[in-house]
């Protein structure tokens, strides 16, 4: 039986991505070791991990996460007062599937997509 996802992203610096994770959208580390090359996140249930991948091209890179909420709203807030830059495609909207969503790419173009049933 299937019981939680733990997504895979690639970065091209470990430290970029972590200050970006942490210091704006407030993620935490977590794991007892810090591997080479490689990061796990945390914040609230979700983790996400990442893999480092130096020649990453960014224009090129199409990873992707759509994680849901119970406070859209009060998230989005928070970044937009911790100046995090919103997606210009993915301001927060309600969406005709149902949900409310708003978007945003990480310093290596992976697009977080956040949603909460309407």
């Amino acid at each position: 039986m299937l019981t939680d996802i733990h997504p895979k992203l690639p970065m091209q610096d470990k430290s970029v991505t972590r200050d970006f994770y942490l210091n704006k959208l407030g993620f935490k580390e977590f794991g007892n070791a810090d591997y080479d090359g490689y990061l796990m996140l945390e914040k609230d249930s979700i983790r996400i991990h990442f893999f480092e991948f130096k020649q990453l091209d960014p224009k090129e890179n199409y990873g992707q996460v759509y994680i849901r909420t119970n406070d859209i709203e009060g998230f989005y807030q928070s970044l937009l007062d911790n100046k995090v830059s919103i997606h210009p495609n993915g301001p927060l909207q309600a969406k005709p599937w149902g949900q409310k969503e708003f978007s945003l790419v990480d310093p290596d173009n992976n697009l977080l997509t956040f949603g909460q049933n309407l």
